[in-house]
């Protein structure tokens, strides 16, 4: 079926005409029980990667009068990107239309799962064993984690009406026509032959310039740089350490979309980079004379996921350990020391680790990714351009939408608001 589409889009046909093929082809799509569960589980455990773990994963970095309100920021998000992923989000992502931008067919998933007697349900052309609506749903699920990574960069500063203004138009206008180019049937940036497995490009370097481009437009928290700021509760961060560690899995290996033996090589893989990130992260800290800290095992453990996320079924397990280990050295260096010299707040390192080891890992995706593996090839060029593109246009586009929510409604709460604390400022409640 895949090479069906791909030829029909080669072929320069219309988006009606692209269209009737996508229809003549669906009944020869045949759903598979285990590719289905599979995609299913895998949904569920990237949505587990955002309610509860990055949740947890930021909450316990903040202090204590802001756990409640960092917290209601990812399950704040994850009810509005549902919804306008619902709306608008998925149509224009993975339908096809042009090479920037998908069609308007499935707005509001107008005729998603519809029964016809030509097609038991409808199936979006690249993953034909599965009903289309649960690669929706697995999509939504990214959409989601995207939108929230965002969040760690400004934690404790925000007005949460601001905050859903910019994560809501972000998504729609950044991260949409970015996951259309990277990963549509007919986008312009995969014609050009950019590999990116699970969402180094469209998620990690998208969000994590997206954060540094507010952290910078909203400024350094009160006291930051004169007082000692510390975390409220690092268990709470292993604990969503451990949850987005688990629901990684689903993250990439989900990112088969099929149960089979790339779903397999994605999941050693991830598992080999995380932990290689990991130890490599507590090394460093060793070697500069720190004690190995809880902060630390975690972060280099994201880092190796982050890092790992575009290659993670391009490559081998060998080159999936030489990825942890320089991801995590070049994170090490993003969150420990280059917010201090450039003088910026990244509040939770959203830039440091998912918008460095995100550029990281594209650019090493070109380096090693294995045309025996991956039965596909990029240049370390097509790479490195998809990375400057995705940084211009986030960071760019990011610029102008926090640009006007800033002339409107404003970005941050007030001085005396942020000393209070912004549960009981903004939600009027806080833990005791």
């Amino acid at each position: 079926m895949k090479k069906l589409i791909l030829l029909g889009l080669l072929g320069g046909l219309s988006p009606m005409a692209f269209a009737d093929l996508a229809d003549w082809v669906q009944p020869m799509s045949v759903l598979q029980g285990g590719d289905t569960t599979w995609v299913i589980v895998s949904a569920i455990l990237v949505l587990f990667m955002t309610i509860p773990g990055l949740a947890l994963f930021y909450a316990g970095m903040v202090r204590k009068k802001n756990v409640l309100a960092t917290m209601m920021q990812s399950f704040a998000v994850c009810c509005l990107i549902a919804i306008l992923w619902m709306c608008f989000g998925y149509s224009l992502a993975f339908t096809p239309n042009n090479g920037f931008l998908g069609g308007t067919e499935r707005f509001f998933l107008s005729g998603l799962n519809v029964f016809t007697e030509r097609s038991e349900l409808t199936v979006y052309p690249g993953a034909g064993t599965i009903p289309e609506s649960v690669f929706v749903i697995f999509q939504m699920a990214f959409a989601i984690i995207a939108g929230a990574i965002i969040t760690g960069a400004f934690a404790e500063r925000m007005k949460f009406s601001a905050l859903l203004w910019f994560v809501g138009l972000w998504s729609v206008f950044i991260y949409v026509p970015t996951a259309h180019w990277v990963w549509g049937m007919d986008g312009w940036l995969a014609s050009d032959g950019v590999l990116d497995y699970a969402g180094g490009t469209v998620i990690h370097i998208n969000a994590g310039v997206a954060g540094l481009v507010a952290a910078l437009m909203i400024g350094k928290r009160v006291g930051y740089g004169r007082e000692v700021i510390t975390p409220h509760n690092l268990v709470l961060t292993l604990i969503g350490t451990a949850m987005l560690w688990i629901g990684w899995f689903g993250f990439n290996a989900g990112s088969a979309l099929a149960a089979d033996g790339r779903a397999g090589m994605a999941l050693a893989t991830t598992q080999i980079a995380a932990t290689s990130a990991a130890l490599t992260w507590v090394l460093i800290e060793v070697l500069c004379k720190h004690k190995p800290s809880a902060l630390g095992l975690a972060s280099g453990a994201v880092a190796g996921l982050v890092g790992i996320t575009p290659a993670a079924g391009f490559v081998s397990v060998q080159s999936a350990l030489i990825i942890g280990v320089v991801t995590s050295a070049v994170c090490f260096v993003g969150a420990t020391k280059l917010k201090y010299w450039f003088k910026y707040d990244d509040t939770l390192d959203a830039f440091g680790i998912h918008g460095i080891g995100g550029i990281v890992g594209a650019v090493l995706t070109g380096v090693f990714v294995s045309t025996d593996i991956s039965g596909t090839d990029t240049t370390l060029w097509i790479q490195i351009e998809s990375v400057l593109i995705t940084i211009a246009f986030s960071g760019i586009g990011s610029f102008i939408i926090l640009k006007i929510i800033d002339k409107t409604i404003g970005l941050r709460v007030d001085y005396d608001e942020e000393r209070q604390g912004l549960d009981l400022v903004l939600h009027g409640e806080r833990v005791e």
